[in-house]
C-alpha cells in the first residue's frame, strides 16, 4: 500500500510542475510580466542597494521565463518517468522497488531545484522579489510547492520493506 502512495505522490509532483508549465505556456505574456516585474527589480522600495543590476531586456526575460517553464516541464518529465518505473516494480521484492526510485528522485529534487533554487534563492534573494506584490506572491508559490515536493521526496526516501 505504501508503495501505491510512493506512486502516486510522484505523479502529483509530476503533474505541479506539467500544470505550471502548461499555465505559463498558455500566459505567455503574464508569465513574461512577472518575471520582468520581478527581474526589473521595480517593486524593491525596501533595499536601494541592489545586489544585481535591474535587467529588463525583453530578450533576457524570456530566456529567464524559458528557463522557468523548461524546468517546470523537466520536473514533469522526470517524475512522470520515476513514477512509471515505481508502478513498473510495485510488485517487486523490495531492492528492486528501492533501485527504482532513480528518476522519481531526480523529479522531486528538480522540483527543489526549480521552486528553492529558482525562486527563493535567486528571485528572493538574489532579485528580492519579496518586496513586489507579484513577487511576493511568486514566492509564497514557490515555498508551498518546494515544500510538498520536498515532503514527497523525504517520504520517497525511506526504503521499502
Amino acid at each position: 500500500m505504501i508503495r501505491i502512495v510512493k506512486i502516486i505522490l510522484v505523479v502529483f509532483v509530476g503533474l505541479q510542475g506539467l500544470f505550471y508549465f502548461i499555465s505559463n505556456a498558455v500566459n505567455w505574456d503574464y508569465a513574461q510580466a512577472a518575471v520582468g516585474a520581478v527581474l526589473s527589480q521595480a517593486d524593491a522600495p525596501f533595499y536601494k542597494n541592489l545586489i544585481v543590476p535591474p535587467i529588463t531586456n525583453p530578450t533576457l526575460v524570456a530566456l529567464a521565463t524559458m528557463t522557468i517553464m523548461t524546468g517546470e516541464l523537466l520536473v514533469g518529465l522526470i517524475s512522470f518517468k520515476g513514477a512509471a518505473d515505481l508502478a513498473a516494480k510495485a510488485a517487486a521484492p523490495a531492492a528492486e522497488f528501492n533501485k527504482a526510485k532513480t528518476f522519481a528522485v531526480l523529479g522531486c529534487s528538480m522540483a527543489l531545484i526549480v521552486w528553492f533554487g529558482g525562486f527563493l534563492v535567486i528571485g528572493t534573494a538574489l532579485f528580492q522579489m519579496w518586496q513586489g506584490a507579484v513577487g511576493v506572491s511568486s514566492f509564497e508559490g514557490a515555498f508551498m510547492y518546494l515544500g510538498s515536493s520536498a515532503f514527497v521526496l523525504l517520504f520517497l526516501n525511506q526504503p521499502d520493506a
